[in-house]
C-alpha cells in the first residue's frame, strides 16, 4: 500500500515536473504579446495597396507571415520596421483584389511567438470625382498687410478688441482662409502685429498651425492642401518645420490615401497621428440612400514618421453603426459622410486606448488599440453614460484629454441649428455612477454660432484659448469664464483651428531691407525679418559697394516692419537685425539705392 503510494505521489510529481516545464517553455507566448494587427479585423473596406501593420513587437519577433486574398491568392513581400515603436509593415509585392477577402496570420512575439491573425474586406472605390476648391483671396484697402521690404507677403489685418492682464502670455497660431488677404500660416503677437506669415500657393489652403514637439525639439505643424469644398475634407500632405521656419520633412498618409485636414498630432517616441478619408461603394438603401451608394469613410493612422510606414489604422466604418449618424444619405449621390471624424486624442493614463471626435454622430468614442472595437462613448445616439445637464452637444470637434482626467471640447451647435451659439465645454466622466457631469463652459457675449470648426485649448495657467473656425475670432477665457483676450480678422474669413504658445525664434534666412529714394540724399529704409521674435532695433549699413558698408542709421523696432529714415547717397544700403543686450541677430543682402 505504501509503495502504490509512493508510485502516485511519484508519478503525480512527475507530471507535475513535465507541465510545470512545458508552461515554462511557453511562458513568453503565454504571457500575451500585446500586438495591434492593422487593416483591424472585420474591416470592411481596406486599400487594395493597404500594408499589413504589426506593433508592439520588433521586426525580429515577426515570423511565418501568411497573406492570402481569396481572389488573388497568397502575397510575398517584406517587412520594414518601424523607428519609432517596436513593430514592422509587412509591404505586399502587388496590391489586393477589389471586393476580396484577406486573411493574415503570424507568430509574434518571443520564444515560440503567439498566433496572431487578422481577416479584412478590400474595399471597392467609388467612382465619384468630387471638385476642387479654396484658394479664395479677397482684397480690400485696410483689410489687407502690405510691406515694402516683403511685397509678396499679403496676410489679412488682426484686430484686437480685448487685452487685459490676466492674458497668457505667447503669441496666437491660426490659418487665415476663404477670406481678405492670403491663405496660409500666420503667427501674431498679444497686440495683434505679424510675426510670421508663410502663404500656401494659390489654390491651397492651411489648417492645424501649431507648436508641437518632434524629437525633443520645438516644430512647428501644419496641414497644406486642396480642400474638397463639397466633401468637408482635405487632400494634401502634413508639413513640420524648425523653429528656425526650415522645413524638416512631410507626413504623408499611407496605404493609398491622402492626408486630410483634421488632425496631426505628433507623438514623444517620433510618431504621428493623422486623418483621412474613402470614398467607397457601399449598400445604403437600409438608410434611405441608394443600393448602390457611395460612402465617405473616416481613418485613423499612426505613421512612423522617419520611414512614412502606417503603424496602426482604423475606419470608422464597421466599428461604428451607420444608424448613429445624424446626417442621412444623399439622394442626389452625393458621398454620405455618416462618421466625419476631427480628432484624436491619447488617454492620459498611458494604455495605448485614444478617444476620436465624431462630429456627424455627436460623440465621442473611446477606441481600443488593439481591436479597433469601441469600449466607451459620451453623447451621440447611444451614450454608455447618464448626460448630466449641459453636457449634451451637436456637430462638436476638438475632443481632448486633459491631464485632470477631464475632457475639453467644442461644441458648435450648428449646421443645421441645434443651439443658439457655440460653446466651449469641459466635461467629467463619474465612473461610479456611470454619469458625464459638467465642470465648466465658455460663451461669448454676445453670442457666436459657428456652423464648422474650432478648438478649445487649456492653457497651463487656467485660461482657454478658443478659436471659433467658420467665424474669424479668438477668444481667451480666464478660470471664470470672463473673457481676457479676443481678437478678429475680416470677415468672411475663417480659421479651422487657433492657438497660443509661447513662442520664440531666430529664423534661418537672413532679414529683408528695401529703399525707397526720396529728394537728394534722403531715402527711406524698410527692414523686417520673418519670425523673428527678439529684435529690438535695426541698423542701417550704406556704402558705395556692398563689400564698404558701415552704419549710417538706427531705429528702434516697431513691429514687423520698420522704416527707418536715412541721409545718405550711398549706392548700397543693408540692415542688421539688434537684440535686446546690443548683439547682432542678423545681417539682410546688400540692395541698391
Amino acid at each position: 500500500m505504501e509503495r502504490f503510494k509512493r508510485d502516485v505521489l511519484g508519478a503525480w510529481l512527475g507530471t507535475l515536473a513535465m507541465v510545470l516545464a512545458l508552461c515554462a517553455a511557453a511562458a513568453p507566448a503565454a504571457a500575451g504579446v500585446a500586438v495591434s494587427l492593422s487593416p483591424l479585423n472585420g474591416t470592411p473596406d481596406a486599400s487594395p495597396r493597404t500594408q499589413i501593420s504589426f506593433l508592439g513587437v520588433p521586426v525580429s519577433q515577426i515570423r511565418h507571415v501568411s497573406v492570402v486574398g481569396s481572389r488573388s491568392g497568397h502575397h510575398s513581400g517584406r517587412l520594414e520596421s518601424y523607428v519609432s515603436a517596436p513593430g514592422a509593415s509587412f509591404l505586399p509585392t502587388r496590391p489586393f483584389a477589389q471586393g476580396e477577402r484577406v486573411t493574415v496570420s503570424a507568430l509574434a512575439g518571443p520564444g515560440h511567438g503567439q498566433h496572431v491573425s487578422t481577416t479584412f474586406t478590400v474595399a471597392v472605390p467609388s467612382g465619384f470625382r468630387p471638385s476642387q476648391g479654396g484658394g479664395k483671396k479677397l482684397t480690400r484697402p485696410g483689410l489687407v498687410q502690405r510691406f515694402v521690404s516683403e511685397p509678396a507677403l499679403e496676410p489679412p489685418s488682426v484686430y484686437v478688441s480685448s487685452d487685459t492682464p490676466q492674458a497668457s502670455p505667447g503669441d496666437v497660431f491660426f490659418t487665415p482662409t476663404a477670406g481678405y488677404g492670403q491663405a496660409g500660416t500666420m503667427i501674431v503677437n498679444g497686440q495683434g502685429g505679424l510675426v510670421w506669415f508663410k502663404p500656401v500657393p494659390v489654390g491651397d489652403d492651411a489648417a492645424d498651425f501649431q507648436a508641437q514637439s518632434y524629437r525633443g525639439q520645438p516644430v512647428l505643424t501644419w496641414w497644406q492642401g486642396h480642400i474638397l469644398g463639397e466633401l468637408g475634407i482635405g487632400q494634401g500632405i502634413d508639413e513640420i518645420y524648425s523653429s528656425s521656419y526650415q522645413p524638416l520633412g512631410t507626413v504623408s498618409a499611407g496605404n493609398g490615401y491622402s492626408v486630410d485636414l483634421h488632425e496631426f498630432q505628433l507623438t514623444p517616441q517620433g510618431s504621428a497621428f493623422v486623418t483621412a478619408y474613402s470614398l467607397v461603394d457601399a449598400n445604403l438603401s437600409s438608410l434611405g440612400g441608394s443600393a448602390q451608394g457611395t460612402l465617405q469613410d473616416a481613418i485613423l493612422q499612426e505613421i512612423d514618421v522617419a520611414t512614412g510606414l502606417v503603424m496602426f489604422e482604423w475606419h470608422a466604418y464597421g466599428h461604428v453603426a451607420l444608424s448613429d449618424s445624424y446626417t442621412s444619405p444623399s439622394p442626389s449621390g452625393v458621398p454620405w459622410d455618416f462618421f466625419h471624424i476631427n480628432s484624436v486624442s491619447l488617454d492620459p493614463w498611458g494604455d495605448g486606448n485614444f478617444i476620436v471626435s465624431s462630429r456627424n454622430t455627436w460623440a465621442a468614442y473611446e477606441i481600443n488599440h488593439l481591436s479597433g472595437a469601441v469600449e466607451w462613448r459620451i453623447g451621440g445616439r447611444r451614450p454608455s453614460f447618464k448626460m448630466g445637464a449641459g453636457t449634451g452637444f451637436a456637430w462638436q470637434h476638438d475632443v481632448r484629454w486633459q491631464p485632470d482626467d477631464t475632457l475639453t471640447l467644442f461644441d458648435d451647435g450648428a449646421t443645421p441649428k441645434e443651439h443658439s451659439q457655440s460653446r466651449a465645454i469641459r466635461e467629467r466622466i463619474n465612473w461610479s455612477h456611470h454619469s458625464v457631469e459638467l465642470v465648466g463652459r465658455d460663451i461669448r457675449d454676445p453670442g457666436i454660432l459657428t456652423g464648422s470648426q474650432g478648438n478649445d485649448q487649456a492653457l497651463g495657467d487656467g485660461n482657454s484659448f478658443v478659436g471659433w473656425g467658420e467665424e474669424p475670432y479668438f477668444t481667451e477665457f480666464g478660470p471664470s469664464g470672463q473673457t481676457v483676450w479676443e481678437a478678429h480678422f475680416p470677415s468672411p474669413g475663417q480659421s479651422y483651428r487657433a492657438f497660443r504658445f509661447p513662442w520664440s525664434a531666430t529664423p534661418a534666412a537672413p532679414p529683408a531691407v528695401a529703399v525707397k529714394a526720396g529728394e537728394g540724399s534722403a531715402a527711406s529704409v524698410y527692414a523686417s525679418w520673418n519670425g523673428a521674435t527678439g529684435v529690438s532695433a535695426w541698423t542701417v549699413l550704406a556704402g558705395e559697394t556692398p563689400s564698404s558698408l558701415a552704419p549710417v542709421a538706427s531705429a528702434p523696432s516697431s513691429g514687423f516692419e520698420t522704416a527707418i529714415p536715412v541721409d545718405s547717397s550711398a549706392a548700397d544700403f543693408a540692415v542688421e537685425a539688434i537684440g535686446a543686450e546690443g548683439r547682432v541677430l542678423g545681417v539682410s543682402a546688400a540692395v541698391p539705392r
